[in-house]
C-alpha cells in the first residue's frame, strides 16, 4: 500500500506537485544563483532584507558607471510562476534583470515573496506590499540601503513583473491609488503576459471546458478560500478597480500563443474605457508563448519587448 508521504493531491507537473501528506515538491524554478557584478553587463547586485518578520529579501541592482550627483528611475520588479515557483534570486531572473537594468540604466529591486500553496493568497500580495513601502522609507535618503539612499529618483518608479508577477504589479499599483505610499510615485507599469482569469471567455479565449477547469484547479492552488475565477484577485478586471489605477502609463505585453493573451488584450480594453485616464500601449509579438522572453532570451521578440520595456521607462529622456 502506497504510504501517503508518496500521494499525489494535486499534480500540477511540468511544474510542482503537493503530496497528501502536505509535501511541495517544486519541479522548476529551484535553482538559485549568488548576486555580485555580472560579467556580461557589469550591473551590480546584492540581497537585502526587508521583512525581519518574514526572513524575506529582495535582490538590488544598480548600473555600471552609476553615480549618486545623477539619480536613475527606479523598477520595482515581481516574479512570475503562479505565485506556486520560482524565485527572485533564480537564474532566469537574475539573468533577465540584469539585462533590463543594463539596457534601461535603471536601479531594480526583484522581489522575493512567499509562495502558495504553503502561503496562500494574499501573503504574496502582502510582502510585496511589504517590500514596496521599505522601498519607499528610502526616499528622504535615510534608508537602511545606501544603494536606493544614494542612486534612486524617487519621482520615477515603475512596477513591473511576468504572469503572477504582473498580477500582483496590477493590485500593488491599485492599493498605490488607493492608498498612497509616501516616498513613491508611481509613473508607470509593465505587465508581461498578465495572470488574469474569469469564469467567462473573452474574445477568442480558450472554450473547452477540461482546460478552464483546469486553470481554475491552479488558481484554487495558489488561493484555496476563492469563490473561483471571478475573484477579483484574479479577475481584477472591473470598472470600479481598474479606475483607481496609481499611475499615468501602463504597458501591456502579451504573446500571440499565449492562453492569457486575450486576457491582456481585454484588460487593455477596459482600461481605456473605465474613465482612468491614463496612457496605455499594447505589444503583441508574434509566434511566440508564455513568457518566451525569459526562455528565450536573445531570439529577436525578447530583443524587441527588452528594448520596449526599457524605452518606457526613459521616454521622459527623449
Amino acid at each position: 500500500m502506497e504510504s501517503t508521504t508518496s500521494e499525489i493531491l494535486f499534480d500540477g507537473a511540468p511544474f510542482l506537485r503537493v503530496y497528501k501528506d502536505g509535501r511541495v515538491e517544486r519541479l522548476v524554478g529551484t535553482q538559485i544563483v549568488s548576486p555580485g557584478i555580472d560579467p556580461k553587463t557589469n550591473v551590480e547586485s546584492k540581497d537585502v532584507l526587508y521583512s525581519q518578520e518574514t526572513g524575506q529579501s529582495v535582490r538590488l541592482y544598480i548600473p555600471k558607471n552609476v553615480s549618486s550627483t545623477q539619480k536613475l528611475p527606479l523598477l520595482v520588479y515581481f516574479h512570475g510562476g503562479g505565485f506556486c515557483i520560482e524565485t527572485a534570486f533564480s537564474p532566469t531572473y537574475h539573468s533577465y534583470l540584469n539585462s533590463l537594468v543594463a539596457e534601461a540604466n535603471v536601479i531594480a529591486v526583484s522581489v522575493d515573496y512567499r509562495r502558495a500553496p504553503e502561503h496562500p493568497i494574499p501573503v504574496a500580495y502582502d510582502d510585496s506590499w511589504a517590500a514596496l513601502k521599505w522601498v519607499a522609507s528610502h526616499y528622504s535618503g535615510n534608508g537602511p540601503e545606501e544603494w536606493l539612499n544614494c542612486y534612486v529618483d524617487f519621482d520615477k518608479v515603475y512596477l513591473s513583473g511576468d504572469s503572477a508577477g504582473a498580477n500582483i504589479a496590477h493590485h500593488i499599483a491599485i492599493k498605490i491609488g488607493k492608498e498612497m505610499l509616501d516616498g513613491v510615485n508611481l509613473v508607470g507599469i509593465v505587465l508581461a503576459h498578465p495572470y488574469f482569469w474569469g469564469k467567462e471567455p473573452v474574445g477568442d479565449e480558450i472554450k473547452d471546458p477540461a482546460v478552464r477547469a483546469k486553470m481554475e484547479e491552479f488558481w484554487r492552488l495558489a488561493s484555496p478560500t476563492t469563490n473561483g475565477s471571478d475573484d477579483p484577485w484574479i479577475n481584477p478586471i472591473d470598472n470600479q478597480s481598474l479606475v483607481s489605477l496609481g499611475c499615468s502609463r501602463v504597458l501591456v505585453c502579451v504573446a500571440e500563443k499565449d492562453i492569457l493573451r486575450h486576457r491582456g488584450w481585454y484588460y487593455c480594453e477596459k482600461l481605456k474605457k473605465c474613465g482612468w485616464g491614463g496612457e496605455v500601449e499594447m505589444m503583441e509579438a508574434q509566434g511566440e508563448d508564455h513568457v518566451f522572453h525569459l526562455l528565450k532570451p536573445t531570439c529577436k521578440n525578447a530583443v524587441a519587448k527588452l528594448k520596449k520595456v526599457a524605452a518606457f521607462m526613459n521616454q521622459d529622456k527623449a
